[in-house]
C-alpha cells in the first residue's frame, strides 16, 4: 500500500466534508472507537451509522438486499467516488455481462474499457466472530471520509460492495457481550444460534439457499452484482499467527477454471506484500492453514463456481484482549509463514488494524489491475461457454488412478515396451494408448446438459432444485412443449440446464459426482481432513430424477429470465366422491396432510398400494374438497381420486404427534436445521432441554423426541460432559437461560428416556445420537470397530477407513412404515457417520433394518477410503422398546436442510398411527 505519513495524519486528526457536510466519525456515533477493548456495536447503532453516512455523504448508495429471518433489513453499502454513481447501473450491466460471457470478445473488449471492477467486501457472517462486523464499520468510514491520494484512486476506479452479512446475530452478540457492567465477565457465550436455524452452518448454505440471508447475497452476487472479488472476512487465524489467508492448500475442485486459481494467487500476493511492508507479522497461506479450493457452499467457496476471486481470511482478536500463545513451529520462517509474529498481548484494534489493511490491498489491487479482473471474469466464462459446446472430459482423479494401475500392471506383467533411446523429457510418461483408453472414450465425456423431466414423481421437489439453480445465477430454459433427445422422450415443462454457460462449473459441481483425491499426509499414513465435506452433488442429495445428455441437444426451449425463480403448475381438483389421495413419494404431500389434519379434517394414510400410488399415500374425505384446494396452493401437489376401497382394511389413521426437538444451550445447527423444515412442511413442535428430560413425565406431554446430530455421545462420561458444548455456570447468565443449561446424562437423562419409550413413546436419533442405542443395551454394535491385541474394541484406522462428508447409495426396506415413499434405493448423506452390526438375535428382540449397505462401493459422489468395509453394515434401524419405539439413522438424513430425498424417513415418525 502506497502511504504518504502526513497524508494519514491529516486524515486521522481532522474532521472531513464531502459535499460541505461533517462526516461523523464513529466515536462520534457510537462514543467509543471501533476496536476499543470491551467494547462492542450493536447491528441497531450500526444499522444508524451506516445510513448516516450514506445520507451525507456521495460516495455512498445505501441498498436494502432484504428481511433476515428474525424481520430486520440486511444492508448493502455501495462504495465509489460521486462520478461513478451517476453511471452506477451502466457499470452493474457491464459486469453481469461480462460475468454471463454470451457477447463476442470484440464487445467485451469495449465494455472492459468502460467498465469498472466490483469488489465485495463482507463482515459479521459468524456473529462471535466480532472483528468482521467491527472491520466493516471502520473500512466503510475511512473509504468515505479520506481525501488522501490512495482513497481516492480507489474510489475512482473501483465499484465497492460492503455488505453486512449476519444482522441478526451481529444484535445478539453484542448485546449479550455488553450487557454485563463488569469488564471481566464480558463474553460471548451465547445461549442459542447466532442464525436463527443454522448458527455457524449459515456459511454452508450458498449453494442451497435456505436462508433469507443467503439468498439476499447470493442474488447480489450472481444475478446483480457479479463481483470480479469476493473478501468474507472469518475468525480465528491459528495459534501462534494473526492472520490465515490466500494461497490455500490442495485439493482444489477440478471443475474450476485454472484462471481463477492463478487470479486467487494474484490477490494473495497483494495482501501478504501489504502487511510485510507495514511492519504486521503473522500472515499464514497454503499449508499453514485448513483452507482448501475443493468445497462448494460457502461464502468464499461458492464464487469459485462463478470464476469470481474469493478471498477468506481467518484473523484472532476479540473485545477482550487475548495473548498470540508461543507455538514454537510457528517461529520458523517458512513459505507457510514467511514472516512470523512472537508472543505478545493482543488488543482488539490491533485486528482492526489489520483487516483495514487488507481491505485497502485487495482495492488497491483492484484499481491496478481492474481491466485485467475484468477480461479474466469474461475469458473464464467464455472458456465455460466453449467447454459446454464441445466433446470434453473432465481430469477427474479416478481416470489418473485407473490410468496409473493399469499401466503398472502392464509393466510388471511386461507388456509395456521401453524404448532406451527416448530422450529424457519422455522417460517418465506412459504410452499415449493409456490416454487414450479414457480421454478418447466417448462415454465418458462430460455432459452438454441435463434434463429435469416434468413427468417426475415429485417434480415440486424437483422445482426447489431448479430454484436453487436460480438463486445461484444458473441460466435455465424450460420446454414450450413436448420433446425428444435421442430416443427419449420427454413432456412439456420439463426444465433443460445446458453445459454452455458461464457458471458451467457450477452446473457441474451440482448433477456430477464429485471425485476426491486420495488424499494422505504421506502414503500409509493418515488422511488429510477435508475442509468441510468431500462430496455434496445437490440433485443426488434432493433425490432428483433427471437425464444426462452427452450429445449437442436443442427443443423448444424457453430461457428464463435470470433469477425468477419457479413455481409448481397449477392444480384443479376435480370432485371425487370417494375422496382423494396423495402421493407418499411426493414430499409436498406430508406438508399438505398437516395443513389439513391442523383444519380438523381426518386424514388417513394406506397400508398397501392402490393403482399407482405407494402405500403410505394419504388419503382425504372428498367432503375436504375446499380446504383440500387450499392446502395444495402453491404446494404442486395433485390430487387423485381415490378408488372405491375399504378404508378401514386399506389404510390407518393418523393424528398429529406431540413433537419435542431437542436442542442445547448455545444451540445445536443440526437441530435448528430440522427446525427448519419443520416449519417449511408445517409441523408444529416443541424445542425441548436436557433439563426438561430430566423432570420426568415425558409420555404425559410428549409422543416423539427428536435427537438429530450431536445431542448424544458415546460416552457420557461426566467430565467429559461438563466440556461438551462450553456451558457456562448458572450463577454466569441470567435466570432466563438457566433452563437451556445442561447435556444428556448418564444418571438422569437416560433413565428417563427409557421410561419415555417404554411407555409407548417414540425416539428418533440421527448421526451421532443413534449412540443412544449403545446407552439403552441394545443388541447392536459398531460395525467400524475391530478387536486390538488387547481385545479391546477401537475404531478402524484412518489409513483403512475414511469417509468424510460425501454421497453414498444405500438399500432399502421399503416394507416397513417408517420407510414409506421412498425407493428400494437412496442416495444418503454421510459424514464418517455411525453403522450397525445386528447381533443375531436381534430380530427376536424386536429390531428390524431399515437401510442397509448391500454393495461394496456405495460411494456415489466424495471420497470414501477403505468403503468395502460398509458391505452388509447397517445404516438405520428400528427397535421395539416396551411400548415404544426407538428409530436410528446413521447418515445425516436431515443435512443442513439440503437432503430432500431423504426428509421422509424423518416425516413417517411425526404421527400417531391409529385404527
Amino acid at each position: 500500500m502506497q502511504k504518504l505519513i502526513g497524508t494519514a495524519l491529516v486524515w486521522m486528526f481532522i474532521v472531513v466534508h464531502t459535499s460541505g457536510q461533517v462526516i461523523p466519525t464513529p466515536k462520534d456515533h457510537f462514543g467509543f472507537n471501533i476496536g476499543d477493548d470491551y467494547q462492542l456495536a450493536n447491528f441497531t447503532q450500526t444499522e444508524a451509522y451506516f445510513k448516516k453516512l450514506a445520507e451525507i455523504s456521495d460516495r455512498v448508495r445505501y441498498v436494502d438486499m432484504g428481511a433476515t429471518e428474525e424481520g430486520r433489513r440486511q444492508p448493502m453499502l455501495i462504495v465509489t467516488s460521486p462520478e461513478n454513481h451517476e453511471n452506477l447501473d451502466r457499470f452493474k450491466e457491464i459486469s453481469q455481462r461480462l460475468a454471463r460471457a454470451e457477447i463476442s470478445p470484440d464487445e467485451a473488449k469495449l465494455l472492459i474499457e468502460e467498465g469498472k471492477p466490483v469488489v465485495w467486501i463482507d463482515g459479521g457472517l459468524h456473529s462471535n466472530e466480532t472483528v468482521g462486523a467491527h472491520q466493516l464499520i471502520e473500512s466503510y468510514y475511512q473509504l468515505v471520509s479520506r481525501q488522501d491520494k490512495e482513497t481516492m484512486n480507489i474510489l475512482d476506479k473501483v465499484i465497492i460492495l460492503f455488505v453486512h452479512a449476519n444482522p441478526d446475530g451481529h444484535e445478539l452478540v453484542a448485546d449479550w457481550y455488553m450487557g454485563p457492567d463488569s469488564l471481566e465477565k464480558r463474553n460471548l457465550n451465547i445461549p442459542r444460534l447466532y442464525e436463527k436455524y443454522a448458527g455457524h452452518d449459515n456459511n454452508r448454505d450458498f449453494y442451497m439457499n435456505n436462508l433469507k440471508e443467503s439468498t439476499n447475497i447470493s442474488r447480489q452476487q450472481y444475478i446483480e452484482w457479479m463481483p470480479q472479488i469476493i473478501y468474507n472476512h472469518h475468525q480465528s487465524g491459528p495459534a501462534g499467527t494473526v492472520v490465515a489467508g490466500p494461497p490455500y492448500r490442495d485439493p482444489f475442485n477440478h471443475a474450476l477454471d485454472p484462471m481463477l486459481i492463478t487470479g486467487i494467487d494474484g490477490v494473495a500476493a497483494a495482501m501478504i506484500n501489504t502487511l510485510n511492508g507495514e511492519d504486521k507479522p503473522g500472515y499464514t497461506r497454503l499449508g499453514g492453514s485448513v483452507y482448501s479450493t475443493w468445497w462448494n457452499g460457502g461464502l468464499r467457496t461458492a464464487p469459485y463456481f462463478h470464476n469470481m476471486i474469493g478471498i477468506l481470511t481467518e484473523i484472532i482478536g476479540n473485545p477482550t484482549p487475548a495473548e498470540i500463545p508461543f507455538v514454537p513451529h510457528r517461529l520458523l520462517a517458512n513459505n507457510d509463514t514467511p514472516y512470523p509474529i512472537m508472543p505478545q498481548k493482543w488488543n482488539f484494534r490491533q485486528s482492526i488494524d489489520y483487516s483495514v489493511s487488507l481491505n485497502y490491498a485487495v482495492l488497491n489491487y483492484a484499481s491496478y489491475n481492474g481491466k485485467d479482473l475484468l477480461f479474466n471474469i469474461y475469458k473464464m466464462g467464455r472458456n465455460s461457454i466453449d467447454k459446454g459446446n464441445k466433446d470434453t472430459w473432465s481430469l477427474l482423479p479416478h481416470y489418473i488412478a485407473d490410468i496409473e494401475a493399469e499401466y503398472e500392471a502392464d509393466r510388471k506383467a511386461g507388456k509395456v515396451k521401453i524404448d532406451p533411446d527416448a530422450p529424457y523429457y519422455m522417460r517418465g510418461g506412459i504410452p499415449q494408448e493409456y490416454f487414450d483408453k479414457i480421454f478418447a472414450d466417448k462415454e465418458l465425456r462430460d455432459p452438454r446438459g441435463f434434463v429435469i423431466p416434468a413427468d417426475q414423481v415429485d417434480f415440486p421437489r424437483a422445482i426447489d432444485f431448479v430454484n436453487a439453480l436460480i438463486k445461484s445465477g444458473i441460466q435455465i430454459h424450460q420446454a414450450t412443449d413436448d420433446f425428444s433427445v435421442g430416443e427419449k422422450k420427454f413432456s412439456k415443462g420439463s426444465y433443460i440446464v445446458k453445459a454452455s454457460q458461464a457458471f458451467r462449473p457450477h452446473v457441474l459441481d451440482m448433477f456430477e459426482p464429485q471425485d476426491h483425491p486420495n488424499d494422505f499426509q504421506y502414503p500409509g499414513g493418515p488422511p488429510v481432513k477435508p475442509y468441510d465435506a468431500a462430496g455434496w452433488t445437490l440433485a443426488f442429495q434432493m433425490g432428483i430424477k433427471f437425464d444426462r445428455i452427452l450429445d449437442e441437444f436443442d427443443g423448444p426451449f424457453q430461457a428464463l429470465p435470470y433469477g425468477e425463480l419457479q413455481s409448481p403448475p397449477s392444480v384443479r381438483i376435480v370432485a371425487a366422491p370417494e375422496g382423494y389421495l396423495l402421493d407418499a413419494r411426493t414430499n409436498n404431500s406430508y406438508s399438505v396432510a398437516n395443513l389439513l389434519l391442523q383444519k380438523g379434517v381426518k386424514v388417513r394414510r394406506l397400508t398397501k398400494a392402490s393403482g399407482a400410488l405407494p402405500s403410505g399415500s394419504f388419503y382425504v374425505p372428498a367432503k375436504a374438497r375446499v380446504l383440500l384446494e387450499q392446502a395444495v396452493t402453491d404446494l404442486g401437489v395433485e390430487p387423485v381420486p381415490a378408488p372405491n376401497l375399504d378404508l378401514m382394511s386399506a389404510s390407518v389413521g393418523i393424528s398429529p404427534a406431540r413433537i419435542a426437538l431437542v436442542d442445547f444451550y448455545g444451540g445445536s445447527m443440526p437441530s435448528g436445521w430440522v427446525r427448519w423444515i419443520m416449519e417449511k412442511f408445517n409441523y408444529p413442535i416443541d424445542v425441548i432441554y436436557p433439563q426438561d428430560i430430566d423432570r420426568g413425565k415425558l409420555h404425559s406431554k410428549y409422543d416423539v423426541i427428536l435427537f438429530i446430530s450431536g445431542g448424544i455421545p458415546r460416552s457420557l462420561d461426566a467430565v467429559e460432559d461438563r466440556g461438551r458444548n462450553r456451558q457456562p455456570a448458572a450463577e454466569e447468565i441470567s435466570e432466563e437461560y438457566h433452563h437451556l443449561l445442561g447435556n444428556i446424562s448418564k444418571e438422569k437423562s437416560i433413565p428417563e428416556l427409557k421410561k419415555f419409550v417404554e411407555s409407548g413413546g417414540n425416539i428418533f436419533t440421527v448421526g451421532s445420537s443413534t449412540h443412544l442405542a449403545f446407552h439403552l443395551d441394545l443388541p447392536v454394535t459398531d460395525a467400524l470397530e475391530e478387536r486390538g491385541q488387547n481385545g479391546e474394541s477401537k475404531p478402524l484406522a484412518g489409513d483403512r477407513y475414511y469417509i468424510p462428508g460425501s454421497i453414498l447409495q444405500a438399500k432399502v426396506n421399503t416394507d416397513e412404515r417408517s420407510t414409506w415413499g421412498l425407493d428400494e434405493k437412496v442416495d444418503l448423506v454421510f459424514n464418517n457417520s455411525p453403522v450397525f452390526q445386528l447381533s443375531p438375535d436381534a430380530g427376536i428382540k424386536g429390531i428390524k433394518p431399515l437401510v442397509w449397505f448391500a454393495d461394496p462401493h456405495p460411494l456415489r459422489s466424495g471420497w470414501a477410503w477403505g468403503q468395502e468395509y460398509l458391505q452388509h453394515g447397517v445404516a438405520a434401524f428400528e427397535s421395539k422398546i416396551g411400548k415404544g419405539r426407538l428409530v436410528a439413522y446413521g447418515p445425516e438424513i436431515t443435512f443442513r436442510a439440503q437432503s430432500h430425498g431423504t426428509f421422509k424417513f424423518l416425516f413417517n415418525e411425526l404421527y400417531v398411527y391409529h385404527k
